[in-house]
This record gives structure tokens, C-alpha cells and sequence, in this order.
């Protein structure tokens, strides 16, 4: 007789990733619970800036058994939440929130057990779909004098709309997609300079679904071989929309510089010595996996990442079979994370299933 105490499994995180893991462990019948951050649904959308409207983000796949949001001009932050929300109620998930994770260890009375903890309240599980995504973890790189800056330091989670820049000389770091859309919205209304650590790679050509199968191909290799992903955004090159057309037509682009040196209180080194005076250095440098909670499992290989089964197609963790990560690498995007949700789904499923035998 199985005991009560002991779940199935457990679902870290409510996003995009985490539902539809919950949604596809529903279908088939595996008893379990949803452990999410945050006070109400809605994943990271909830803390995106109020500037962003679902017709200005990339777009939001629908969640299995369900159409996806409308692109409309309402907010992002509040669109997405309601989406979700109507989500979990149709499906009747079984949401527990908010509950922030402390750590996963291997329970001291069973080790074929997890004990998935928070504060004083833990879980103990046979298995784990981790869907923690990168929201919670903004990464921001170390520069000399970066704490001498007098000016306002933000990062892209705390990016306040373009209208906070307004008589603000503003530079820009970094190389992706946030970056070209800060651009974009800031630079028709104040003075503004882009950098990057390379040379930005511009796609000229269509999109198409075998251009993406190929940029998400060479983000599976590196998790294939426990490197640190990257994310699929990085290797798709950058495109304007057409909000960011205004922002051509004034050169932003074109007048990129590489990185600065140092960091003085009034602006930015160069490399060649020159200076360069600016109000505010808005940090669009991206994000990394959440994942400190799983340290002491010891998933990570010796390259710094964690390996995931299928040449980095899969969901489940080479060093645990228990552990499935949606969400991280090739699934760290809508539709990824939808597919993954099934793959996790059914990753849980085979453990049960060879545990139960080998029992």
C-alpha cells in the first residue's frame, strides 16, 4: 500500500513550463502538486514593465487544451496573469502558492525519496519537474568602478518603461532581443548609446520553422554536453519590428560601440581611453537558469550545466532520472516549454513505472 505522505511527484514553479507539466501529469493520472513563488498566477509575465503589450512580445503559445491570449495592445503583466489564472482554475491544478523552495536533497529515511523543502514546510516525492525558468535570476557582469557609478543602474527586470528616460543620456548593454527593443522604445525620446561584448548577429532572411528547429539544435548540443545553456533567442539572430523602425532611422544601431573598459561616477572608458558621460547604464545582459535550489543533488556536470537525456532533446537529468527540467535550454520559450511539459510528463511516468517493477 503506497503511502499518503509520499506524492509522485512535484512541480517547482507556476509559468508557461510548470502548467503545462501539471496539465500533461493530470491527464495521466499522477497524483501531484504545483509549488509557485509567487502570491497570484501568472509566472514572470507579472513582473514584466507596464510598457509591454501582447502585441509587442514575441508571442505566447496557448497552454495545452487551451487558445492562446489575444495579441491586443493590453498589458502583458496583466493579460497573461488573467490567462493563467483561468488556466488553473479550468484545469483544477493543484497550485500551492506562495511557497518559495529553499532546496531538493534525497530524503535521509529513504534515499529513493526527494524532500523538496521551504522553510519549515517540505514535500517528500519520488520524482521532480523542475520550472523555475530564469526570471528570478538576472544577471548582471562585473566591471571595474561599477560601484563608483553615481548615476541609476537597472537591470531588465526592473526596466520602468520608456518614459522614465526622458532627458536621460542612457546606454544600453548587451547583445539581444531586450536590448534592440529598449532601443527601440527609449531612443525616440532621449539620448541613448548601445554596447555589446560582440558584434550583433542581424537576420536578414525569413524565420521559418526550419531556421528555428536549427538555432534550437545548437542550444541542445551544449546541454547534450553540460554546458550552460544558452538561451534560443541568442542563436535565432535579431530582428525590428517594426516599433523599432524610428530607432533605425536615427542610426542607434549603427552607432553601436563595443564594451567600455571601466565604469567611472559620470559614465563609461572606452577601451581607447576616450570617455563617454551617460545618466543611466540599463543592463539588458539576460538571465540564468534558477537552479540553486537542486544543488545538493549534484546534477551539474563537470562543464558547469546539466546534462538532459536525448542529446539535450529530453527533460530528464543524466545524473537523476528522478529530476525533469522544463523550462531550461532548448524549452526556455513558450512553445519549448509546452512540449516540454508533455515530455516531462511522460518522463515521470517511465520512472514510476521501472521503480514499480523493480519493487
Amino acid at each position: 500500500m503506497s503511502d499518503p505522505g509520499i506524492l509522485d511527484s512535484v512541480v517547482i514553479g507556476a509559468g508557461q513550463a510548470g502548467l503545462s507539466a501539471s496539465f500533461h501529469l493530470r491527464r495521466l493520472d499522477i497524483p501531484h502538486v504545483v509549488l509557485d513563488a509567487d502570491a497570484a498566477p501568472g509566472g514572470a509575465w507579472q513582473h514584466r514593465w507596464d510598457a509591454l503589450t501582447m502585441r509587442d512580445v514575441h508571442g505566447v503559445a496557448e497552454l495545452p487544451g487551451s487558445l492562446p491570449p489575444a495579441r491586443s495592445r493590453e498589458r502583458a503583466n496583466t493579460a497573461i496573469p488573467q490567462y493563467f489564472t483561468a488556466y488553473e482554475r479550468e484545469h483544477d491544478l493543484p497550485v500551492i502558492r506562495p511557497v518559495h523552495v529553499d532546496r531538493v536533497q534525497n530524503d535521509a529515511r529513504d534515499p529513493e525519496l526527494l524532500v523538496v523543502s521551504a522553510g519549515e514546510r517540505s514535500w517528500r516525492s519520488r520524482t521532480l519537474v523542475n520550472a523555475t525558468g530564469t526570471w528570478s535570476q538576472p544577471f548582471v557582469p562585473r566591471y571595474p568602478g561599477m560601484e563608483t557609478f553615481a548615476g541609476e543602474q537597472l537591470h531588465t527586470v526592473a526596466y520602468p518603461g520608456p518614459e522614465h528616460f526622458i532627458g536621460k543620456r542612457t546606454l544600453v548593454v548587451g547583445g539581444g532581443a531586450s536590448a534592440v527593443q529598449f532601443l527601440g522604445a527609449i531612443a525616440p525620446l532621449t539620448d541613448v548609446v548601445w554596447a555589446t561584448r560582440s558584434e550583433p548577429v542581424w537576420r536578414t532572411d525569413e524565420f521559418t520553422p526550419e531556421a528555428g528547429a536549427a538555432s534550437v539544435a545548437l542550444v541542445e548540443q551544449r546541454v547534450a554536453a553540460g554546458l550552460p545553456p544558452q538561451s534560443v533567442v541568442s542563436v535565432t539572430g535579431l530582428m525590428l519590428r517594426e516599433q523599432e523602425r524610428e530607432a533605425e532611422r536615427l542610426g542607434v544601431y549603427r552607432a553601436r560601440r563595443p564594451m567600455f573598459a571601466r565604469i567611472e561616477p559620470d559614465g563609461v572608458r572606452w577601451p581607447d581611453g576616450s570617455f563617454e558621460r551617460v545618466d543611466v547604464i540599463l543592463w539588458a545582459t539576460g538571465f540564468r537558469p534558477a537552479i540553486a535550489h537542486l544543488a545538493p543533488l549534484r546534477l551539474r556536470s563537470a562543464a558547469g550545466g546539466i546534462r538532459l537525456d536525448r542529446g539535450g532533446r529530453g527533460t530528464t537529468a543524466v545524473a537523476d532520472t528522478r529530476v525533469q527540467l522544463v523550462g531550461y535550454g532548448p524549452s526556455a520559450s513558450t512553445i519549448g516549454a509546452n512540449r516540454a511539459g508533455r515530455t516531462a510528463a511522460s518522463g515521470v511516468r517511465r520512472y514510476l513505472q521501472r521503480s514499480a517493477r523493480a519493487a
